[in-house]
């Protein structure tokens, strides 16, 4: 390996794996385990404060992130972040590389280039996936110390044979993997409301719920007190109110039984280890 280790210490193993046509080595060091990411603030910062730091770059305290298919990501502050939607974009030429590698025949030369052709091609979708998923945690990680998302279903959501291939798509689970460690390391939380808590019928003007609001509505009136809500802009401001008025901690996992009243929970803390996993 020609590469110097980017943390000093003592090698203890590495794991050499290929993915398509790429090999990879993971090497295992025992070393000290300091975050080099900056600690988030619980506070937002006065703009006066900061001068010549964008907005975006500003931590502003707590934020509501509602996930969709149409868009990726729709946060209490009106910022939609669309997904790339890789699979989608790429479906045609996936189905004409599985057909031909379909018809090679087995054993031969061209049937081992058409399979990596195919195998390189699935990790392209893969990698495209996990490079937005990167940015968009990373962004909302640096901006915001509290983080309210949804407990989805998404292996429930995924047998609804109309959305599975778009939920699939969209990676709900590894958004919420990443954001939790990523933000854990900023010493932030992440509150994860209750499954069946009604972000999109809950009117974040006046509180009043709605008994019914189908998928297909995406703009509704509240009969209450007449706000109009974009439905995902309204879902995310109800999730945002609710991290904030969560007297829940970060670093406690959900309550089991019929003592736990509250209905967020914290994302699990990630846990300190003396290991760096370093990927060339």
């Amino acid at each position: 390996m020609r590469e110097s280790l980017r943390f000093a210490g003592k090698i203890l193993s590495a794991t050499v794996s290929r993915v398509a046509d790429r090999w990879l080595v993971s090497i295992t060091v025992d070393t000290q385990d300091d975050s080099h990411l900056p600690q988030a603030e619980n506070e937002p910062q006065d703009e006066n404060q900061v001068k010549g730091e964008s907005r975006r770059s500003q931590n502003q305290g707590a934020v509501g992130v509602d996930l969709g298919i149409s868009a990726l990501a729709t946060l209490s502050t009106g910022e939609v972040i669309p997904g790339p939607k890789p699979h989608k974009a790429l479906l045609g030429h996936l189905q004409r590389l599985s057909r031909g590698l379909s018809r090679k025949q087995k054993g031969s030369a061209n049937r081992k280039k058409a399979k990596a052709r195919l195998a390189k091609l699935h990790a392209r979708i893969t990698n495209i996936r996990s490079d937005a998923l990167h940015q968009l945690t990373t962004d909302l990680t640096r901006r915001f110390h509290t983080i309210g998302i949804e407990d989805l279903n998404v292996r429930g959501m995924i047998k609804n044979r109309r959305l599975a291939r778009s939920v699939a798509d969209m990676g709900f689970f590894e958004f919420r993997r990443q954001l939790t460690y990523k933000s854990a390391m900023r010493g932030g939380q992440v509150i994860v409301a209750d499954r069946w808590y009604p972000s999109s019928k809950t009117c974040s003007g006046c509180g009043h719920k709605l008994d019914e609001l189908p998928l297909s509505v995406r703009d509704w009136t509240c009969p209450a007190c007449g706000a109009v809500h974009d439905r995902d802009v309204n879902a995310a401001i109800n999730l945002r109110n609710l991290a904030v008025s969560s007297t829940v901690t970060a670093c406690r996992e959900e309550g089991a039984g019929l003592g736990r009243k509250t209905k967020a929970k914290p994302a699990s803390a990630k846990q300190e280890v003396s290991f760096v996993h370093v990927c060339a």
